[in-house]
């Protein structure tokens, strides 16, 4: 793997870091803004702010997973292991990375693992 392309696959991990990091500030302000508003409300409308404070929990939750994986990406980056499937030790395809740079496991044993979880 050419540095040019772990070069595009930093960039574009450090962006998506980035939009990630943006992203939970903006929940976090809606979510102080959702625990403000709720005096003097009548339970149809606190009920809404329940089902939204649980929807923006789940959604911090999975950028929050998100956000390991890339700091994960770019430790593996900066150790020179990135690229490499953490099972087997193959090279992941360039074309699996620029869809999913923070790819840890080549399609083969990604296949397998999902196979193994059903």
């Amino acid at each position: 793997m050419n540095q040019e392309f772990i070069d595009q696959m930093k960039e574009k991990l450090l962006a998506e870091r980035s939009a990630i990091i943006t992203s939970l500030a903006e929940h976090n302000a809606d979510c102080k803004k959702i625990l403000e508003e709720n005096t003097g409300k009548d339970s149809i409308d606190e009920a809404a702010d329940a089902i939204d404070l649980k929807l923006l929990e789940s959604m911090e939750a999975k950028e929050a997973q998100q956000l390991e994986l890339i700091e994960a990406a770019l430790t593996r980056i900066d150790s020179g292991k990135y690229g490499y499937c953490m099972r087997c030790g193959t090279l992941i395809p360039e074309a699996r990375l620029e869809v999913l740079p923070a790819a840890v496991l080549c399609v083969g044993c990604k296949s397998a693992a999902e196979r193994k979880g059903r």
